[in-house]
């Protein structure tokens, strides 16, 4: 784990974005046990074989998981936002996360990565 991550992380305000943002890292390292991870664009990044997979930022109200390489999956409507090639969604306070049907859907994103 990149210590400017856990950095990042560590210094989020709310306490609440956060838990979910450790939360997420954890979905992207039970996906990818092999994920490199840096701090670029002011936000954590996390890479396979040199290409994104994911990555966590926050807003005033949420946070936002993107996961890269989604054109061959079926995501569930209204859930994600974005282009074919990459699907976003914002998480807000109160609202649940399936972590294990996230680190399914990062999981056979990033198989081909």
């Amino acid at each position: 784990m990149n210590p400017e991550v856990t950095d990042f992380i560590g210094a989020i305000k709310e306490p609440w974005q956060g838990e979910l943002a450790s939360s997420l890292r954890e979905v992207v390292y039970q996906a990818i046990p092999e994920v490199q991870e840096r701090i670029q664009y002011k936000k954590p990044h996390f890479l396979k074989n040199g290409k994104y997979a994911a990555v966590i930022s926050t807003s005033k109200d949420a946070v936002s998981f993107t996961i890269f390489n989604t054109s061959e999956l079926t995501l569930p409507e209204g859930l994600f936002d974005g282009p074919p090639e990459r699907k976003t969604m914002k998480l807000r306070q109160g609202q649940s996360l399936d972590s294990e049907q996230l680190v399914g859907w990062v999981s056979l994103a990033s198989a081909a990565l």
